[in-house]
């Protein structure tokens, strides 16, 4: 009962991580790469506002719910993909915090209206980045769907 309970939330918090993810790779860096450099700045603070508190609670909760389940599920072929979901959630986390919060950490340091003439735009590093860790999260959300089917 423990397993699935666990199991189910790390297919939430995973499910949950790679489909907000994949919707800000879909569309909103779409969005923000059609703008000018003084309308992005101010849209990405506005955006960036309520997702920094949240998503790395929930990616770390995931994370750690991960750990849990290599030591409580049987080993073999359900404990290895227990370890790969952790190890691909802790890089979500990772390419977070070392790759992406540092790039949102300079453009929350711009004024929108007074973008530098020799600004560097970031949106190409951030998207390459953010690319990088969806792929993580969505390889992830499928790992800990195919444990909760095999335990």
């Amino acid at each position: 009962m423990v397993v699935s309970t666990l199991g189910v939330l790390a297919v939430l918090g995973s499910g949950v991580t790679a489909g907000v993810l994949f919707a800000v790779a879909l569309s909103v860096l779409p969005a923000l790469f059609r703008m000018p450099p003084d309308r992005y700045v101010y849209s990405h603070k506005l955006i960036g506002r309520n997702w920094d508190p949240t998503m790395p609670l929930i990616v770390l909760g995931s994370t750690a719910l991960d750990i849990a389940l290599v030591f409580l599920v049987p080993g073999g072929t359900p404990r290895l993909i227990a370890v790969v979901g952790a190890v691909l959630m802790l890089g979500v986390s990772a390419v977070s915090h070392l790759c992406n919060v540092p790039i949102n950490r300079q453009v929350k340091k711009t004024d929108p209206a007074n973008v530098p003439v020799d600004w560097r735009d970031p949106r190409p590093l951030w998207r390459r980045w953010h690319l990088l860790r969806t792929v993580l999260a969505i390889v992830g959300l499928l790992c800990n769907a195919v444990l909760v089917v095999l335990v």
